[in-house]
C-alpha cells in the first residue's frame, strides 16, 4: 500500500481547500433532498359525543380537571400516600423507565452518524532492509525508525436522507417508548386504586356483617329466654343459633380476600407482603364526579393511542430509508497525520502526510431484493396504521363500558337503598310480630336474609361505583396530555427533551 503523500508549503493551501470542501459536504446534504412519503397522522373515527353519557351530567358545574395526581380526586390520605409510593418503588415502573432510557440511547446512537468518524491509529516501528532486497542499492542492509501518527476522517453523505429517515424513526420510537412508560404508570396507579377501594370495600363488609353478628347474639338470647320460658321451642333455639354462626363464618371469610388485595397493594408500591401493612378502613363515601372530555380529545389523552400513532410515525420514516437503497452510497474520507523517522521531529510541518478522496456506490441488479425492501416497509406502515385505529375504537370502548358502569350503578345504588330500607322494615315489623308470639322464628330468619343479603349488595354496589370511577379515569387517559410526550421532531431530526438530564 502506498504511502500518503508529505505537505509541502506549495501544497498547504491546496490542502486546506480540499478540507474545506469536505467540510462542506458533511453540511450540505443535511439540507438536500429526502425521499419516501411525507407523514400525516391516519384518519381515525371519533365520535361527536360518548353514547353511554346521554343526558347524564357527571359534573355541574364541571370545575375538576384530572391532573397528573388523578387520584386525589378521591379526597383520600391514605390512598394519596400510597399513589406516591407507587412512583419511587413499583418495578414495573422501573422496567418501563429503562426501555425508554434505552430508546434514546439508541436515538443518540444513530443521531451519530449526522457527523463524520475520526479515527487515529498511531504506530512506530524499527526496520531493517534485506542486503540482498531488489531496492535502491543505496538503501540495502539500511536501518531506519518509521514513528506514524495517522488521522482517519470518513463520513457517509446523507444526500437522500437515509439518515435523517433513521433517526426520525428512531425519535418516534422514543416518544412511542416515553408514552408506553406513561401507559404503564396510569396502569399501576388505577391497579393500586382499585385494589385499594376493593380492600376497603371488604372492610365495610366485614364491618356490616360483624355487626350483624351482635345482632343476631342479641336475637339468640332473646329466642333462649323464650324457650326457657316455654314460649319457644328448641328448634328456634338451633335456628337463631345457626344464623349466628353462619354470619360468623362469612365475617371470617372476608378475610381471605382482603389479605389478598392488601397484598397486591405491597406488591404495588414495591414491598414484600410480609413488611406491609394496610389498616381497615370501611368504605362509606360514594365516588366523586368525574370531567368528561369531549371524545375527540381522547386521541390527545391516551398514552397508549399517542404511543401507537408514534409508531405509525416510526413505520413511515422507514419507508423512506427503505427507499434510499435505490440511490447510490457517497462516502468521502480523508487522512492526515505526520510520519518520520525521529520521534523528535515527529510533530514538524515537513513530517506531514495527507490524501483525501470519495467513493460512491450503486446497486444495479439485486433480483428484487430492494424491492422487496420496500414492500416489507410498507406492510410494516400499514400493520401499524390497522393497530392505531384499533387501539382507537378500543379506548372509546373502554370509556363507553366505564360511563356506562359509573352511571347504572349510581342509579342501582339509589334503588338499592330504597331496597335495604324496605328489608330492615321488614325485619323490625317480623320481629314484633315474633316477640308478639303472632308467628315463630323462621318469619324472622327469612327476613334477616334477606336484609343482610341487600346491605351487603349495597356494599358491593358502592365497592363497584368506586372501582368503575377508576377504570373511567384510567379510560380517559387519567391526567395525561400528548404535551407531555418528551420531545419534538426538530429541522435537524433531533429529539429535543423537555425533562432535566
Amino acid at each position: 500500500m502506498k504511502r500518503a503523500r508529505k505537505i509541502n508549503s506549495f501544497e498547504s493551501p491546496r490542502l486546506a481547500g480540499w478540507l474545506k470542501l469536505l467540510l462542506a459536504t458533511t453540511v450540505i446534504p443535511l439540507s438536500g433532498c429526502v425521499v419516501g412519503p411525507k407523514y400525516h397522522t391516519p384518519v381515525a373515527p371519533a365520535p361527536p359525543a360518548y353514547k353511554e353519557l346521554g343526558d347524564w351530567k357527571p359534573a355541574q358545574p364541571n370545575d375538576q380537571n384530572l391532573g397528573g395526581e388523578w387520584w386525589t380526586i378521591f379526597q383520600d390520605p391514605q390512598l394519596n400516600d400510597l399513589e406516591q409510593q407507587v412512583n419511587v418503588s413499583n418495578q414495573n415502573l422501573k422496567a418501563a423507565a429503562a426501555q425508554y432510557q434505552q430508546a434514546r440511547a439508541a436515538l443518540r446512537y444513530n443521531r451519530a452518524d449526522y457527523y463524520p468518524t475520526v479515527t487515529v491509529n498511531p504506530s512506530a516501528a524499527r526496520e531493517r532492509i534485506s542486503a540482498n532486497s531488489p531496492v535502491n542499492p543505496s538503501l540495502r542492509g539500511a536501518t531506519y525508525s518509521d514513528f506514524v501518527l495517522p488521522f482517519d476522517v470518513s463520513y457517509q453523505a446523507d444526500v437522500w436522507g437515509r439518515v435523517r429517515k433513521t433517526v426520525e424513526s428512531y425519535r418516534e420510537q422514543a416518544q412511542a417508548s416515553a408514552a408506553d412508560l406513561a401507559t404503564v404508570n396510569l396502569s399501576m396507579h388505577a391497579d393500586l386504586a382499585v385494589d385499594y377501594f376493593e380492600a376497603r370495600s371488604l372492610d365495610a363488609e366485614e364491618q356490616l356483617l360483624n355487626t350483624t353478628v351482635k345482632e343476631y347474639e342479641q336475637y339468640l338470647e332473646l329466642t333462649q329466654n323464650r324457650f326457657q320460658g316455654g314460649v319457644s321451642s328448641e328448634v328456634e333455639v338451633e335456628q337463631a343459633l345457626t344464623q349466628l354462626q353462619t354470619t360468623q363464618a362469612e365475617a371470617v371469610d372476608v378475610g381471605v380476600a382482603r389479605a389478598q388485595y392488601e397484598h397486591a397493594v405491597a406488591i404495588l408500591v414495591g414491598k414484600p407482603p410480609a413488611e406491609f401493612s394496610l389498616p381497615p378502613l370501611p368504605l362509606t363515601a360514594p365516588p366523586p364526579h368525574i370531567p368528561i372530555t369531549l371524545p375527540s380529545q381522547l386521541l390527545e389523552r391516551r398514552p397508549d393511542i399517542a404511543a401507537s400513532e408514534r409508531l405509525v410515525a416510526s413505520a413511515n420514516a422507514q419507508i423512506g430509508v427503505a427507499k434510499t437503497a435505490y440511490y447510490p452510497l457517497i462516502n468521502l474520507g480523508a487522512s492526515g497525520g505526520f510520519e518520520s523517522s525521529m520521534i523528535t521531529t515527529l510533530i514538524n510541518g515537513p513530517s506531514g502526510i495527507w490524501s483525501i478522496g470519495g467513493s460512491a456506490a450503486e446497486t444495479i441488479f439485486d433480483v428484487g431484493r430492494r424491492r422487496g425492501l420496500n414492500d416489507q416497509a410498507r406492510a410494516a406502515y400499514d400493520s401499524q396504521v390497522a393497530n392505531y385505529r384499533q387501539n382507537v375504537l378500543t379506548g372509546f370502548q373502554q370509556v363507553e363500558d366505564n360511563l356506562a358502569a359509573v352511571r347504572i350503578l349510581e342509579k342501582e345504588a339509589a334503588v338499592q337503598g330504597e331496597a335495604v330500607a324496605a328489608a330492615e322494615k321488614s325485619l323490625d315489623l317480623s320481629v314484633i310480630r315474633y316477640t308478639g308470639g303472632v308467628t315463630d322464628y323462621l318469619e324472622v330468619i327469612v327476613a334477616q336474609n334477606a336484609a343482610l343479603a341487600d346491605e351487603v349488595t349495597a356494599v358491593n354496589i358502592l365497592g363497584r361505583r368506586m372501582a368503575s370511577t377508576v377504570l373511567l379515569i384510567q379510560a380517559l387517559g387519567g391526567g395525561w396530555d400528548r404535551s407531555s410526550l418528551p420531545g419534538r421532531p426538530e429541522c435537524c431530526g433531533k429529539l429535543v427533551s423537555t425533562s432535566s438530564r
